[in-house]
């Protein structure tokens, strides 16, 4: 082959390739191009599959209920489903612990409540999770308080003539509940406390028969949930002497706060969606925006107060705040009480 067609072969096979600088020089156009800066991972779209949503408790129970009513409306809001899976069992631990070994990638929520995510922690001898440290915190959905509750004879027609008679009889004012540990057990135990007051708890299994003597009046008062209330409130057969949340109920808006007399009172039922602890902040404040605008839908919101609920909403902050606070308060009635389960 002649010398310079050689020379011409041989630099059509060479390859070429663009210098250094070119290199660093295009990447740069492209991550300007593309808004992702070196370093920086592109965030994944949420949700971008069906997420699953956890309730610690039995299908038609009122944790149930709240889940589905936010979370359909989620799903409508943002065109993916959320699949409820129950899990009962355990006072909420099973469901609670199958959450807390999800990816925190937001795919999984879970609905805790009061008892999992703040009485459980002092009511056990030991937990195989902390409500803090293994959790994200979202947004609290909803308040249900509970209602003190007399029979029509009981002499006291205010929280105030109560105390009053509870001081002047020390043990003999009675009231039922569904049982040791259980919350009407716990409100009734901050009551005394904080009144200062010595009142006999009688323990029943369950509500139901706890109601019916409270009704037959064999014992003198109980602090059931406000649904659970509220057809005998209606009928006469009971008469309230005040809600257990803070400020008025939007349920009973005619009955006062029991803390309007007994300040620092409030003995709830809380319910709130949590993720799996190490969620993104980003991830995190685009859940919240999702919640709040399902809250703020007035179907959503009508569904809550049905089941004797007053709407949440606020910061992932304000309800991680508002969690340790709960936890702290427990802790102290738990022990004042002297009440421990396995």
């Amino acid at each position: 082959m002649h010398p310079i067609a050689a020379q011409r072969d041989r630099s059509r096979r060479r390859p070429v390739r663009p210098a250094p600088v070119a290199i660093l020089l295009s990447g740069a156009a492209i991550a300007a191009a593309t808004g992702c800066l070196p370093g920086q991972a592109s965030a994944q779209p949420w949700p971008s599959r069906p997420v699953r949503a956890i309730v610690p408790g039995p299908p038609g129970g009122g944790t149930d209920i709240l889940t589905r009513a936010v979370t359909m409306k989620m799903a409508e809001n943002l065109g993916q489903p959320f699949v409820v899976e129950n899990r009962a069992g355990g006072s909420g631990i099973i469901g609670v612990e199958l959450a807390m070994r999800a990816p925190a990638d937001g795919h999984t929520v879970l609905m805790g409540h009061s008892g999992t995510h703040a009485i459980n922690l002092s009511l056990r001898k030991s937990l195989s999770y902390h409500p803090v440290r293994d959790f994200t915190a979202l947004m609290l959905v909803a308040s249900v308080p509970n209602a003190l509750v007399v029979h029509p004879s009981f002499p006291a027609r205010s929280v105030k003539e109560m105390l009053a008679l509870a001081r002047a009889k020390p043990g003999q004012v009675t009231y039922a509940s569904a049982g040791t540990g259980f919350s009407q057990h716990l409100a009734g135990v901050l009551f005394a406390d904080l009144g200062g007051v010595d009142m006999l708890h009688v323990p029943y299994k369950g509500s139901t028969p706890g109601m019916a003597d409270v009704i037959g009046g064999n014992v003198m008062s109980m602090f059931p949930n406000v649904t659970t209330a509220m057809p005998h409130l209606k009928s006469g057969r009971l008469r309230a002497l005040g809600v257990t949340s803070a400020a008025r109920s939007e349920v009973l808006p005619g009955v006062p706060a029991i803390g309007e007399t007994l300040s620092g009172y409030e003995a709830i039922a809380w319910f709130g969606l949590f993720g799996p602890a190490g969620m993104p902040a980003d991830l995190v404040r685009q859940v919240n925006a999702e919640m709040a605008r399902a809250l703020g839908d007035p179907k959503v919101r009508e569904m809550v107060r049905s089941q004797g609920g007053d709407p949440g909403g606020g910061s992932p902050t304000q309800f991680q705040a508002f969690v340790q606070s709960e936890i702290d308060k427990w802790a102290r009635v738990i022990r004042r009480a002297g009440v421990e389960q396995e």
